[in-house]
């Protein structure tokens, strides 16, 4: 397919879901749970076939890829399952739609009420992550949405399998065909000619690394959600409880290093120092965690290897993690600020005043006290799934949820009124 008839191919898939969308604004809440009970059913009936499908990806993925990008490809039976079980928790939440969030009278009699609508439809492209098929799909439909999906190459045999599955749930309770999109094409002009199609395209989203989002970002003609690296810090301020901040700091960097609120740089107020790096040092050793440190770090132990400018402001997705004294609250305040890339931030104190400034001064999407970043995540937040992790400074920061895919307008109700 030359790029023109891929311009052509792509637009049409667009233009139908633009068409369904306008159906999907009057479905009730109840079609949409049908829905989403229906994609659920086909995903468990159908777990052993997702697995073939994947595993024909994996078998032709290039060795040379990252771990954290396998694992990240890689179904279990487990994990379709906690997939299915998102898609019910997505059920269970109430219906944005129609949601007045504020309503008012005006002097003269006018009553005015803002109202929640769906943004409409909702584009995402995104790499190695099977899943997001699945979890935009069933956030787009519960908020009244179409969406267009375009996956990796390296997911595309699982991914085309699961819009299959995804397309016969939504027609068997009578939803329109074109109301979720996958694009089975992985050119490389595919990121581009839907970048531009903001005729129907309303928001897209690019779930993926800095290539990707600056394609998108280079392109797009309609708002763009997105979130970069995910270089997060906690830092462990002089008043923090020693058993909290050390199994805080292991959840972070230790439950999923591949995730990217997976925690990567900690910084420890000088007075605490003594305390706490030498069980820091070890216990993130016995856990397999490579360390890398600032100077004063390593004179806790040998085996710290010395960080580099680069260490600290880079994100591993990895077993490795670096160790930093700071001098000061202020210190450790300048030091997030000059690194992070506001996706999850924390700190570990005792000190109201400490963690009220903290909370102030980073603008983080997820902003923690006194818990890990690990639950900067749809599902921990009780959202079911979500689109992705905005860290974008209009609509929405944080996991994005069925609220977020909202916007809303006005709706004004008169008697007979003229302005005059």
């Amino acid at each position: 397919m030359n790029t023109e008839e891929l311009r052509k191919h792509i637009t049409e898939q667009a233009a139908q879901a633009r068409h369904a969308s306008y159906t999907l604004r009057n479905v009730t809440t109840v079609q949409k749970n049908n829905a989403l009970a229906a994609i659920a059913s086909e995903l468990r009936s159908h777990a052993a076939d997702i697995l073939v499908e994947n595993k024909k990806d994996i078998d032709i993925l290039d060795t040379s890829v990252s771990t954290a990008f396998r694992n990240r490809l890689i179904l279990t039976s487990e994990k379709i399952e906690a997939i299915a079980k998102g898609i019910d928790a997505v059920a269970l939440l109430d219906d944005p739609i129609g949601e007045i969030v504020h309503g008012f009278e005006r002097p003269n009699g006018l009553r005015i009420q803002k109202v929640r609508i769906p943004i409409g439809v909702i584009a995402c492209i995104f790499e190695s992550r099977p899943n997001v098929v699945v979890d935009i799909a069933a956030l787009a439909l519960k908020s009244g949405n179409a969406c267009v999906l375009r996956g990796g190459k390296e997911a595309i045999y699982t991914n085309t399998y699961l819009a299959d599955l995804i397309t016969s749930a939504i027609l068997s309770v009578g939803l329109p065909e074109g109301s979720v999109q996958f694009i089975r094409q992985t050119d490389r002009e595919v990121v581009g000619i839907m970048s531009r199609l903001a005729e129907y395209i309303d928001l897209i989203i690019p779930r993926g690394g800095e290539g990707l989002i600056d394609a998108v970002m280079k392109d797009a003609k309609m708002p763009v959600l997105q979130h970069r690296k995910g270089i997060t810090h906690m830092f462990i301020d002089e008043t923090a409880k020693f058993d909290d901040a050390l199994q805080i700091v292991l959840n972070g960097k230790t439950s999923n290093p591949s995730a990217c609120n997976s925690l990567e740089h900690v910084l420890i107020h000088k007075n605490i120092a003594d305390s706490i790096v030498p069980s820091l040092i070890e216990q993130l050793s016995d856990a397999g965690v490579e360390i890398r440190g600032c100077e004063q770090t390593r004179t806790y132990s040998d085996s710290v290897q010395i960080a580099t400018e680069e260490d600290f402001a880079g994100e591993y997705l990895d077993m490795i993690i670096t160790l930093k004294i700071v001098s000061s609250f202020d210190d450790a305040i300048s030091e997030i600020l000059a690194h992070s890339t506001g996706l999850s931030d924390g700190i570990i104190t005792q000190s109201v005043e400490h963690a009220n400034k903290f909370v102030k001064l980073i603008d983080s999407a997820a902003t923690y006290v006194n818990a890990s970043t690990r639950f900067t995540d749809g599902s921990e937040f009780g959202f079911g799934t979500e689109v992705g992790i905005s860290t974008s400074k209009i609509h929405g920061m944080g996991p994005m949820g069925v609220a977020d895919l909202t916007v809303t307008k006005y709706v004004v109700y008169g008697d007979g009124h003229i302005r005059t």
